[in-house]
C-alpha cells in the first residue's frame, strides 16, 4: 500500500487546534441553551432543552472543522508515490584527462577507452535522469552541462581530447559536486574515473569529499590502470616515468563519501563497472502532491456551509 508523506510535516501540529475548537463550540452551545431557559413560552423551552445529537443543528460547525483540517493538511504538502515511477537522478562523470591517461594498457589509450565506456553509463540512464561531464588535469573544466538530453552528452564526450597536465582530483570533484547540485530536488551522484594519483590543483581530495558530504552527494570511484606501472616516456634528463594506479586514494574518497570503489583492469571490466553502477543507483519513488485537492475540498465544504445556512433551500434554521 502506498504511504503518504508530507513535505512540511511539522504543520500537522495545527490539527491539535481542532479539539480546542470543539471545546469552545460546546461551551458556546451550553451557554446558549442556558439562556434559552429564560423564555416564558413553554414550547420554546421544550425546544431548547432537546437531548441527543442534533445533526442538522451542528452541521455548519462540522463542515467548518473539516474544512480547517483539510487546509492544515494541505499546508503540510501531502504527497503520494506514483506506482512504477521513480525520480530522476543527477549523474556527473568526473573524468581524468591528465597525461597519465595516455597510457596504452587500454587500447588505444586509457582516455579513449574511458570515453567509449562512458557511453555505456550514459545509455543506461533513465529518461528523467540528468547527465553531466567534468574533465580535469592540472585544473578542471566543464565538458557537458547537466542535461536530460543524453545524445548531447555523448557528443560532448566524443569531443574530448587528450591533455598533458597533472592530476587535480580535488578540483575535478568540486566542480562535479557543484554541477550535480545545480538541479535541486533530485538524488545526486558523482562518478570519478582516474588512476588516483593526485598531484595538482588548489583543492585536496579530502576537502572535496567534505564539500560533497555537506551537499549530501554520493561519490563512486573507478580506478583505471593495470596491475603494473605503464611506461609513458622519459623526461628531459632521460629518466623514465610511469603511469601507476593509486587505489588507496580512490578507496578513501569513495568510502568517505558514501560510495563504492571499483577497480578496472581493461576495457571489458570498465564497461561492466559502468553498467553495474547504473543498476545500483538508488532511485526514490516519484511523488505527486495532492495539496491542491485538499484546498479545493476545503473550499467546497465552506461553500456548502454558506449554502445550508443562507441558501434558498437552507436546511439549518
Amino acid at each position: 500500500m502506498n504511504r503518504m508523506e508530507f513535505g512540511y510535516s511539522y504543520v500537522l501540529i495545527g490539527l491539535l487546534l481542532l479539539p480546542g475548537f470543539y471545546y469552545l463550540y460546546r461551551h458556546y452551545t451550553k451557554t446558549k441553551k442556558t439562556d434559552s431557559l429564560k423564555f416564558s413560552n413553554l414550547q420554546l423551552i421544550k425546544k431548547s432543552v432537546k437531548t441527543g445529537f442534533q445533526y442538522r443543528k451542528h452541521l455548519p460547525f462540522i463542515l467548518i472543522v473539516c474544512a480547517v483540517g483539510l487546509i492544515i493538511i494541505g499546508l503540510a504538502d501531502p504527497r503520494l508515490p506514483l506506482e512504477n515511477a521513480h525520480e530522476g537522478v543527477n549523474v556527473v562523470l568526473v573524468l581524468d584527462g591528465s597525461g597519465s591517461m595516455r597510457a596504452d594498457d587500454y587500447q588505444p589509450t586509457r582516455l579513449e577507452a574511458a570515453k567509449r565506456a562512458a557511453t555505456t553509463l550514459i545509455d543506461s540512464l533513465e529518461p528523467n535522469d540528468h547527465a553531466g561531464v567534468v574533465l580535469f588535469e592540472s585544473g578542471a573544466t566543464t565538458v557537458s552541462y547537466l542535461t536530460p538530453f543524453k545524445t548531447k552528452t555523448l557528443d560532448d564526450i566524443n569531443a574530448i581530447r587528450q591533455r598533458d597536465g597533472a592530476t587535480a582530483i580535488g578540483d575535478g570533484l568540486v566542480l562535479g559536486v557543484d554541477m550535480a547540485n545545480s538541479i535541486p530536488n533530485k538524488k545526486k551522484v558523482v562518478i570519478l574515473l582516474s588512476d588516483g594519483d593526485h598531484n595538482a590543483g588548489v583543492v585536496t581530495p579530502d576537502q572535496a569529499v567534505e564539500y560533497a558530504k555537506q551537499k549530501k552527494i554520493q561519490i563512486h570511484t573507478i580506478g583505471m590502470g593495470s596491475e603494473e606501472p605503464v611506461f609513458l616516456g622519459t623526461n628531459i634528463y632521460g629518466n623514465p616515468f610511469f603511469a601507476e594506479l593509486n587505489e588507496e586514494e580512490l578507496i578513501h574518497i569513495a568510502s568517505s563519501a558514501d560510495g563504492k570503489y571499483y577497480k578496472s583492469v581493461d576495457e571489458t571490466s570498465l564497461n561492466d563497472i559502468f553498467s553495474q553502477i547504473s543498476d545500483e543507483i538508488e532511485r526514490e519513488e516519484e511523488q505527486v502532491s495532492i495539496k491542491d485537492w485538499m484546498f479545493i475540498s476545503s473550499g467546497i465544504l465552506l461553500a456548502a456551509n454558506i449554502y445550508i445556512i443562507y441558501g434558498k433551500y437552507k436546511i439549518v434554521v
